[in-house]
C-alpha cells in the first residue's frame, strides 16, 4: 500500500465537496466551548471552518489556520454567508504562523492523525503549546482504533479514500491512534495534558500551555 502523505493536496482536490459534508460542528467541541471564552482562538486545522465559527462567538478573535488553500476558500465563503469574523491564513500545524503565548483558546481537531510520522505530530503539539497561553486551554483529537471501523488495538498508518461525485476515489493519509499512544505522544511534547477520553470514535485531551 502507497501512502500519500501530502494530505493539503489532496484537500485542494476535494475541498468543495468535503465541505458539503461538513457543515456542523462536533459535539464534544461545542461541550468543550460551553464554558470557555478568550481574547484570542485558534482553530488548528480548520477545514471549512466549521469550528472556528464556534471559536468566533467564544472570543473577541478567531484565527483559523489550515494547510490547504482550497479548505481556506470553503472557510471564507461560511464567513461571509454566516456573518463571522476570522483570520484565516495558511500554513503547517508544525509551524505555525502564530506568535508565542497568543491563544487563550484552541481546538485542534481532526487533523494531527494526517501528519506523515511521530516526529512531526509531536512538533504540532509542541507548537500548540507554544502558541497557548499560559493559562490557555485546547482540545485535541485524533481518529482512533476505538472505532468501531477498525479491528486493531495498537496504532497504524493506513489511507482511507474520498469518493468523489462521479466515482473518482482520493486517498488520503491516515494514523491511527490507539488511546495509550495518543497519550505518549501527548506527553512527549510541552503540552500541560489535563483530561483525557474517547467518544464517537476519536481520542480526546484537554490541554494547557506550556509547562
Amino acid at each position: 500500500m502507497t501512502l500519500v502523505t501530502d494530505v493539503h493536496y489532496t484537500y485542494d482536490r476535494i475541498a468543495e465537496h468535503f465541505s458539503k459534508t461538513r457543515e456542523y460542528p462536533w459535539p464534544e467541541i461545542e461541550e468543550f466551548l460551553a464554558d470557555r471564552t478568550g481574547a484570542v482562538a485558534v482553530d488548528v486545522g480548520c477545514g471549512n471552518g466549521r469550528h472556528t465559527e464556534l471559536l468566533a462567538a467564544n472570543a473577541d478573535r478567531a484565527i483559523g489556520v489550515d494547510a490547504s488553500r482550497g479548505l481556506l476558500r470553503e472557510a471564507r465563503d461560511r464567513a461571509t454567508d454566516r456573518g463571522f469574523d476570522a483570520a484565516l491564513v495558511a500554513g503547517d500545524a508544525e509551524r505555525l504562523p502564530l506568535a508565542a503565548n497568543v491563544a487563550d483558546l484552541a481546538v485542534y481537531v481532526a487533523t494531527i492523525h494526517h501528519l506523515p510520522d511521530r516526529d512531526a505530530r509531536v512538533a504540532s503539539l509542541d507548537e500548540l503549546a507554544r502558541v497557548l497561553t499560559v493559562d490557555g486551554d485546547a482540545l485535541v483529537s485524533a481518529w482512533s482504533t476505538t472505532h468501531d471501523k477498525f479491528d486493531r488495538t495498537e496504532g497504524f498508518d493506513t489511507t482511507v479514500d474520498w469518493t468523489l461525485p462521479g466515482g473518482e476515489t482520493v486517498p488520503r493519509f491516515y494514523h491511527v491512534y490507539d488511546p495509550d499512544e495518543f497519550r505518549a505522544d501527548l506527553r512527549a511534547s510541552a503540552l500541560a495534558v489535563g483530561e483525557t477520553f474517547t467518544a464517537s470514535g476519536n481520542c480526546y485531551a484537554v490541554v494547557h500551555g506550556e509547562e
